[in-house]
């Protein structure tokens, strides 16, 4: 997930991360704060106030032509078709055998825009994604145009993430539905807000042109330090979103997992619909496949990617994810184990660096906002 800074791509925000002296990683091919100051400060300056995120390294795919609800319909688990203008779908792409290529977020984008439809990816799949794409729609009038590194995309989360974009702008991301976007201004410039986020919290992610990023990054920073709220890195995104059970490409989905055992359930409409790998879907759903849980592990010792997860000596499953959890100051896991352990309630053993540990199978999400 981590590794060298040489030749990575780098955000539009690289210097502002820089000068509030962010630690500065490779993560999916670019350059970004893993955290400023603690990963637990910021973690709780989320939960409890605002953290400030630069999402900029997802991809963001704008499309039209001829069609464009149709095809993007038939390449998600989600249905496309009849959404609303201002609406958006969490989604999954699935090759033909229903192995998850990505999960995106699919925006039917306010009427009177230069497009109809966009896409966020996840950034290390930007490039397969956008392949498989270009190859679906070979013959076909849709146009993509990948926008990512032309404009800036920033994630304003917690629970009084609203409010400070609602001081800089025309849209009180409060007044949205969850999942929608309105166009308007922040900071006097054009920009896309969303009442969307990967952390559990409330809050919006806003899209603006890359060349003003910094400007408004720094005006949403500095009314979000009156109220205790502060930037925020990938470590902390991580720890957030794990509490709040939002599964991590590369972990908790890979092409290496169907759909169908993902309990993602609300995201892949299968009635009277047709989309890439639907039929290996269903047929995996009859298939008695690991499933994804949750673990509580005893003790203060993180079960990570790859541990082993044991039932009478005998491995039943693994863990994709785990980090002792600041909300809750406990350990937690996100996995995957075989249905007949699956029920919460279910002690297992969790082989943790050589060492096994109990673990109790737990209803996720770990951690639920207070609405």
């Amino acid at each position: 997930m981590v590794g060298t800074t040489e030749n990575c791509l780098k955000t539009s925000l690289k210097g502002w991360h820089v000068a509030r002296g962010g630690r500065m990683v490779e993560f999916a091919g670019w350059l970004m704060p893993v955290q400023y100051s603690s990963i637990i400060e910021e973690h709780n300056a989320t939960r409890s106030a605002v953290g400030i995120f630069d999402v900029s390294h997802m991809g963001r795919f704008y499309f039209d032509g001829e069609g464009i609800e149709e095809f993007l319909d038939g390449l998600t688990t989600r249905r496309i078709i009849g959404i609303e203008p201002g609406r958006i779908r969490y989604s999954l792409m699935t090759n033909e055998a229903g192995m998850i290529l990505d999960d995106v977020l699919v925006y039917r984008l306010p009427e009177g825009g230069e497009f109809p439809y966009m896409m966020v990816v996840n950034a290390g799949n930007r490039i397969k994604i956008l392949d498989w794409i270009n190859s679906q729609g070979r013959g076909k009038s849709i146009r993509l145009h990948d926008r990512t590194t032309a404009t800036a995309m920033i994630a304003v989360q917690g629970p009084k993430a609203c409010s400070v974009v609602a001081k800089l702008g025309t849209v009180n991301p409060a007044d949205l539905k969850y999942y929608a976007c309105s166009n308007g201004t922040l900071c006097g410039v054009p920009a896309l807000v969303s009442r969307t986020g990967y952390t559990g919290e409330d809050g919006c992610e806003v899209i603006i042109a890359a060349d003003v990023a910094a400007e408004v990054a720094s005006a949403i920073e500095g009314e979000a330090r009156k109220v205790g709220g502060l930037p925020a890195g990938l470590g902390a995104r991580d720890t957030l979103r794990l509490e709040a059970a939002m599964p991590l490409y590369g972990h908790e989905l890979t092409e290496s997992i169907n759909a169908a055992q993902t309990n993602l359930g609300f995201a892949i409409n299968l009635k009277d619909r047709q989309f890439i790998g639907r039929d290996a879907i269903v047929a995996a759903k009859a298939a008695n496949l690991p499933t994804r849980i949750g673990l509580a592990i005893e003790g203060k010792r993180a079960a990570r990617e790859e541990c082993p997860i044991l039932h009478g000596g005998q491995r039943v499953g693994f863990v994709t994810s785990g980090t002792i959890s600041p909300t809750l100051n406990r350990a937690i896991s996100m996995g995957y184990i075989d249905p007949a352990y699956a029920a919460v309630g279910t002690v297992v053993e969790v082989d943790i660096r050589g060492k096994t540990t109990p673990a109790t199978v737990e209803a996720l999400p770990f951690y639920k906002r207070a609405d």
